[in-house]
């Protein structure tokens, strides 16, 4: 159940919950590798986290970028796959097809991309963890695109942790979370988790370092997988 002396690879791993997620990883004890498309976002990370931390620039668009990433990195014992642009929240006559194509890209192609170049690099004993969101299970108008890709994370979850067994596959599905994804999502974004908020049965919107503690559960658990963790303060009961 220790994640100490652990190498764990988090792509995404510069903020929100992926950043919670590398902060609590290097607290247990572990090895953490963080990788973003923004090199300014890694410096400040690996700063931030210091210790037995280190950070790679990763463009999750292009596959012979993580194909090179993972060679880089070489063995590891966890992947947690949080990356992604803001949530594109657009009816469906104005998305266009190419803005559509770009979520997909890093959100779903690049999750699955991490795995298959993680997947033969994975110890003994090892793990992958992606992320989805509760619009799989509970789409607003609008969110066609973001509960397509979301949906089918989960399904690649399920059909992964079949395939790579006994390596194991498990996916955290967070509900709103407060933190700088709804900057770039969303006109006002404390009125907006404001009123997400109350409509809970935790009466509040999350902190990434509560999502982020079950994706240190799904990857300490040798016995979780094919699993989707709802971490969404009861927002799938109302």
């Amino acid at each position: 159940m220790s994640l100490a002396g652990k190498k764990i690879v988090i792509i995404g791993g510069t903020s929100g919950i992926g950043l919670a997620v590398a902060r609590q990883a290097v607290a247990a004890g572990a090895e953490v590798v963080v990788a973003s498309s923004s090199q300014e976002r890694v410096d400040a990370a690996v700063e931030h986290l210091g210790g037995p931390a280190e950070g790679h620039r990763l463009d999750v668009a292009d596959g012979d970028a993580i194909a090179g990433f993972f060679e880089q990195v070489r063995e590891l014992d966890h992947l947690v796959y949080t990356a992604g642009e803001s949530l594109l929240i657009k009816p469906l006559a104005d998305t266009a097809p190419q803005e559509a194509r770009a979520v997909f890209e890093r959100r779903f192609w690049g999750a699955f991309l991490s795995a298959k170049y993680a997947a033969p690099r994975l110890r003994e004993g090892g793990s992958i963890t992606f992320s989805s969101g509760v619009l799989a299970v509970r789409p607003l108008p609008g969110t066609a695109l973001a509960a397509g890709i979301t949906g089918g994370v989960e399904a690649l979850t399920r059909a992964l942790a079949v395939e790579l067994a006994p390596l194991r596959v498990n996916v955290v599905q967070p509900g709103v979370i407060r933190t700088e994804l709804w900057d770039g999502s969303v006109p006002d974004p404390e009125a907006f988790l404001q009123g997400a908020g109350s409509g809970l049965l935790t009466r509040r919107v999350g902190t990434a370092e509560e999502a982020a503690a079950a994706y240190l559960f799904a990857m300490a658990n040798a016995y979780v997988t094919g699993t989707t963790l709802a971490v969404d303060g009861g927002a799938a009961l109302v």
